[in-house]
């Protein structure tokens, strides 16, 4: 079921994940129990979601009983951005490692290509609605990234949400390659020049948000009438057809529920495939729309 993708340190990572963000604290503890024991082995998890802690409890109980090896789930977790400071990332990586009740993560992450001034608050903005920012480049931040692969805290180290030209800059000085950029892709954010980037050097891509987010139900690509007629026609679901349209780009592919029924439902895509056709057709759908933009937010153009 994992349908596993080498990645560029000959390690593989499966392509289908269990996503948490945005998982409720009291609900995610079963999701993630309901993924394991559906035959998932791969969890997609970071420090800003606010519930590790939950998350280790299950990776705690899982692994002790010897019913899943910890070597055989792949767990990914994420750098905040207020901890880009070199001398922050170690002590970030060890309290994920700590809350998770782990010794390694497989995959960790800079989760935006920005660093924060640390405080309290996750986002401190100024007088002006300007997110507070510390003059730490991203370069300062990776080498902090190497040394956790170096001391076996980490076996893979990669970004989140990094544009191409951001991605490009990384790769001229990283001595150990990125693995993996992790940005929203579904039919509405296709992103097709950037995941031919990230492959033509080697780069994995994870798809958050395959589904689509926020907003109303019929803006998102699960509702859309191509994605419905499709998934009548293959009598799967609509989110069975999306996640099967992102694994057939190559890509690695993280839905979030806390639906027992669509955790088990959204595993269940390695029974059918999409023809050219189709694929055709929800490619025609991108509209470079993200539903997960904080430049509003942070009073700032992330992506432009």
């Amino acid at each position: 079921m994992t349908n596993p993708i080498l990645l560029n340190n000959n390690k593989t990572i499966p392509a289908l994940g269990l996503g948490t963000w945005r998982s409720e604290p009291g609900k995610v503890k079963a999701a993630v129990q309901t993924a394991l024991n559906a035959g998932y082995r791969h969890i997609d998890c970071a420090a800003i979601y606010m519930n590790e802690p939950e998350i280790g409890e299950v990776f705690s109980t899982t692994f002790s009983d010897d019913k899943i090896l910890r070597e055989e789930v792949f767990i990914t977790s994420k750098l905040w951005n207020s901890e880009h400071h070199p001398d922050a990332v170690e002590k970030a990586c060890r309290k994920t490692l700590a809350d998770l009740q782990l010794e390694y993560l497989d995959l960790y992450l800079i989760h935006w290509g920005i660093a924060f001034k640390p405080s309290e608050q996750k986002e401190l903005l100024d007088e002006n609605g300007m997110i507070m920012t510390i003059p730490v480049s991203i370069q300062e931040t990776w080498r902090a990234m190497e040394n956790l692969v170096e001391k076996g805290l980490v076996n893979s180290i990669g970004v989140a949400n990094f544009t191409t030209m951001m991605l490009f800059d990384l790769l001229t000085y990283a001595k150990i390659q990125p693995a993996m950029n992790q940005v929203e892709i579904h039919p509405y954010n296709a992103q097709p020049e950037l995941i031919n980037f990230c492959h033509s050097n080697s780069v994995a891509v994870t798809a958050y948000s395959p589904l689509g987010s926020f907003g109303a139900e019929h803006n998102r690509p699960i509702s859309d009438k191509t994605i419905l007629s499709l998934a009548k026609a293959h009598q799967k679901s609509p989110a069975q057809v999306l996640i099967r349209w992102s694994l057939q780009r190559g890509l690695v592919v993280i839905p979030k529920s806390t639906n027992p029924d669509r955790i088990v439902e959204n595993a269940k895509v390695f029974d059918f495939e999409l023809s050219d056709d189709e694929m055709m057709q929800i490619n025609k759908l991108n509209k470079n729309y993200r539903f997960v933009d904080p430049s509003k937010r942070w009073g700032l153009g992330y992506f432009n």
